[in-house]
């Protein structure tokens, strides 16, 4: 914990233009008249972009309205007998205790400066008394400042939380929200203050998280979790020649603190954070590592080689962790399977094309293509020492002895959760043969080139669209690798330095280290769920300021919506033309997983991004400021917009994908070549975004209800029949996109209830009593990540990471799909309830337990912000349904369920 806080010392968090700011600065680039703003500049949304950086906030432009004077704004018109700093206590801030450059102690005492030659011994007193308090409340009920991966590898963000906390204390004249003031009421410091009522303990929920939230209006945090994507991002820098401005110094310490913090016992490391080892982390994460600066002798790198040598070297690693070690030149080609970039040269109507293939899939899949096609290799990969040692310390013979064609299909069970289908396996043989017998080479040298000219012209659609984001973690390091590789390795190329200025975007720094997110973060999405939650709760106008600053940032958040959207080469490829060439459904209306300048839209954030503007449409104050102006106004046309991307995206099932309708086969994943990876070929419908998609149709047709009004209604009745042919026999929906059943089933019963399915049916009524039949004698729910890798409810419950089996979140999960059925089993609703209000904290945060989410059934995910929203929620939805005292006679609350 120590090295920890030294490494950390002084990183902040930029949002917004700060953000943009930042990174303009520091790649030394100056706008002028005439530059191709598409490749030499930062296009796209500043709102929701958030970095981690080591200097000072950049002073704003002309051109800009800072996020900060749009919350005085809001606060100012918006608070009633608000007052407003005068300008000579303006000019005392930087002195201010509370202030964000404050030291707050601990961890992060180095993070911000502070003259201590100055303080009188009374300042220091209650200096020292906030730092204490400021570290507790961003603890998350662990031990201040600190990290015991052995007892939970999960981060609770305490490092951005004590970021946010001491700069709202600073913003607000030392002062917490009214909720949970009693946290500085000198006669009860130290005291346990546990909340009376549900409503209580979801007003000091809620007062706690709108410490959190960003200038813009988002909440961020870690979306950490896999192992496999920061090596990724190394290998890329290497092979670029390790540009300082991408991966700078103190950002490899940080690296590789994360790398060794979450090595486990055995020496390997997991292909997530909860994973036991497996050959896939541990390959990757050893070789970055070692990329990064680890000498060989250490110890933790020791250990890590002894267990790729006991599992028989590196080839037995996976398909993608041999890809990366082909890149840096630590494996031959020969050892990979075909990824021919010709694929796309196939017509469209071919059974099998790669356009047909789940985005995800095909955008890493694309710039694999090419970089195999092309045979890239880290252009010093023969020269360089230390590719030179890793090529003896990661195979158990000689590497010059090793027969490459031999080890393609090699692979260690443990990275073998999809084993390659046998069809598969004979089509990469095939296509072994394409690629190494001489008689093909003329046929494949002629049409090889065209295929990767595509698949570069394809790449350089998506990193447009994109403001050069790209869809995900895999994709942007493989795409940056392309650009450099096409520019001639030229580092100072113009679309090249554009990839790097989004590196950013990735990495997110916690007290285990620095990570690379599984996105460009969560932010519309936990937004998007945040403002529902205080919707439900019936508290929108208590918190105003908050309110109003969501509305900003769903109206600039809407893809291709603004202004600002508008005027990026990303509305370029809106065009029919663009779309189908690029295989892209339409974009413009949706919302987003993180930010506007992402530019992909999904059917469950654009579901969840409408319900949070039509939930912010029911604030008098939120009206209000848009009436005067003071907000912007997201009018009838960019709903329906919305509602468009909805009604456009619902599959021939009935139900709901993810980006796009579902283009292929069943047949599809008979060809998935990952071996890591289950379900990754085609887009499926789920019931996640089925249940997002319908219940925004139906929230909006309340609103607006002549809008395509038959096409509205035939949609969500398709959807709710999709819904109930998925349910299991057991009553249960498996939850695809997080862990997992007591998920799914809030998913399934509250998009059915939407859908006007009545709460006595069947398919509700087995629904609840599953559910019912899960909860433990502690009155919570729980599962880990065991549910989804088994598609089986862990029967341990959350085992290592919660409760005596029981977790928060799921917890959550569970209640509000009870509470929207109107469960009559109140006692099980109100041992939920006093459970989730007993494991609250003081300051009215939740603890951070296991991992929450997860993505195609083997990687979990994090959500840091699940542990504050679903509590809330569910606390406001219980309310609704039951009443606030948990106490009353059952029979009472039962016969009020019922009505």
């Amino acid at each position: 914990t120590g090295k920890s806080g030294a490494l950390i010392s002084k990183w902040r968090c930029a949002v917004a233009h700060d953000s943009h700011r930042d990174t303009i600065a520091k790649f030394n680039y100056i706008k002028t008249k005439g530059d191709d703003v598409s490749s030499s500049f930062m296009t796209g949304e500043p709102f929701g972009r958030q970095i981690w950086t080591l200097d000072e906030a950049q002073p704003s432009t002309d051109e800009e309205v800072s996020e900060d004077v749009m919350e005085k704004t809001l606060k100012r018109e918006l608070v009633p007998n608000l007052k407003e700093k005068t300008k000579n206590e303006e000019k005392t801030e930087d002195n201010n205790i509370f202030g964000p450059l404050s030291p707050i102690g601990g961890l992060v005492q180095n993070i911000f400066s502070f003259d201590k030659d100055n303080e009188s011994h009374k300042e220091k007193s209650k200096q020292d008394e906030t730092t204490k308090l400021i570290e507790t409340m961003a603890s998350g009920g662990r031990k201040p400042m600190g990290f015991d991966p052995s007892k939970n590898p999960n981060s609770c963000d305490q490092i951005f939380r004590a970021q946010m906390i001491s700069s709202y204390l600073e913003k607000n004249d030392g002062k917490f929200p009214e909720d949970i003031a009693y946290l500085q009421d000198e006669g009860e410091k130290g005291e346990a203050n546990p909340a009376k009522t549900a409503t209580e303990a979801a007003k000091r929920g809620i007062a706690f998280y709108s410490l959190l939230q960003s200038t813009d209006g988002h909440w961020a945090g870690d979306y950490g979790g896999p192992h496999f994507l920061l090596p990724g991002l190394v290998v890329s820098w290497y092979v670029m020649g390790c540009p300082s401005v991408m991966i700078s110094p103190p950002q490899q310490a940080l690296m590789l603190h994360y790398f060794k913090v979450h090595q486990q016992a055995d020496g390997g490391w997991g292909t997530h954070i909860e994973s036991p080892s497996t050959m896939f982390g541990t390959v990757i994460c050893y070789l970055a590592a070692r990329l990064l600066g680890a000498h060989k002798d250490e110890d933790w790198i020791k250990s890590g080689r002894d267990f790729i040598q006991k599992e028989g070297g590196a080839v037995m690693t996976s398909s993608w962790a041999k890809f990366w070690l082909c890149l840096v030149g630590c494996m031959d080609w020969k050892g990979h399977n075909s990824v021919p970039p010709e694929m796309w040269l196939l017509p469209n109507w071919f059974p099998f094309h790669p356009g047909r293939m789940w985005c995800h899939c095909r955008m890493v899949y694309l710039p694999m293509g090419y970089l195999y096609g092309s045979r890239f290799i880290y252009s010093q990969a023969e020269t360089d020492p230390l590719i030179e040692e890793l090529r003896n310390e990661l195979y158990c013979e000689p590497y010059d002895s090793i027969e490459w064609d031999r080890t393609r299909h090699l692979v260690a069970s443990m990275d073998n959760y999809s084993p390659i289908p046998t069809f598969m396996k004979f089509a990469q043989n095939c296509l072994s043969v394409y690629e190494n017998w001489k008689i093909f080479r003329p046929f494949r040298d002629a049409i090889r080139k065209a295929g990767i000219d595509f698949c570069l012209e394809y790449m350089r659609a998506e990193d447009l669209q994109t403001n050069f984001i790209d869809i995900g973690p895999v994709n942007k390091a493989l795409n940056m690798v392309s650009a450099f590789h096409s520019a001639n390795n030229d580092i100072n190329d113009p679309a090249v330095r554009s990839h790097m200025m989004r590196v950013p975007d990735y990495l997110w720094v916690a007290e285990d280290g620095m990570k690379m997110n599984g996105y460009n973060g969560s932010q519309c999405w936990d937004t998007s769920f945040a403002i529902q939650a205080v919707w439900e709760c019936g508290l929108l106008d208590r918190f105003p300021v908050m309110s109003a600053k969501v509305w900003a940032f769903l109206e600039r958040t809407q893809i291709l919506s603004t202004e600002c959207s508008q005027s990026t080469p990303a509305y370029q490829y809106e065009s029919c033309d663009s779309r189908d060439k690029f295989y892209r459904h339409v974009s413009k209306g949706g919302w987003p997983f993180s930010t506007s300048a992402h530019g992909w839209p999904i059917s469950d954030c654009t579901g969840e991004g409408l319900k949070g503007v039509l939930a912010l449409m029911d604030s008098p104050v939120v009206m209000d400021g848009v009436k005067r102006g003071i907000l912007k106004d997201i009018g009838p046309r960019r709903l329906y917009d919305a509602v468009n991307v909805i009604l456009t995206l619902q599959n021939e099932d009935g139900g709901w994908a993810t980006y796009e309708n579902n283009r292929g086969f069943g047949w599809y994943e008979e060809l998935n070549p990952s071996e890591v990876f289950g379900d990754i070929m085609i887009d499926y419908s789920y019931v996640e975004c089925s249940m997002a998609s319908l219940t925004a149709l139906a929230d909006f047709h309340e609103k607006f209800p002549d809008h395509r009004k038959n096409e509205v209604t035939f949609a969500i009745k398709r959807g709710a029949e999709f819904m109930k042919s998925i349910q299991r026999k057991d009553g249960s929906w498996y939850g695809s996109w997080a862990c997992c059943f007591c998920y799914g089933c809030w998913f399934g019963i509250e998009g059915l209830i939407k859908s006007g399915e009545s709460a006595s049916s069947p398919a509700i009524q087995k629904c609840c009593q599953y559910l019912i039949s899960k909860q433990r004698a502690n009155g919570g729910w729980g599962e880990d990540f065991t549910s989804c890798y088994d598609k089986d409810y862990a029967a341990n419950g959350m085992q290592n990471y919660g409760d005596d089996g029981s977790g928060v979140v799921n917890t959550a999960w569970a209640l509000m799909a009870l509470s929207a059925a109107k469960c009559n089993d109140v006692e099980a609703i109100r041992k939920g309830v006093r459970y989730l209000m007993s494991r609250q904290l003081d300051c009215g945060d939740w603890p951070q337990e296991g991992i929450a989410g997860v993505f195609n059934r083997a990687c979990g995910i994090t959500y840091t912000a699940y542990r504050n929203v679903f509590p809330i929620w569910a606390l406001g939805r219980c309310v609704a349904t039951y009443g606030d005292n948990i106490d009353k006679d059952p029979k009472i609350l039962a016969t009020k369920s019922q009505n």
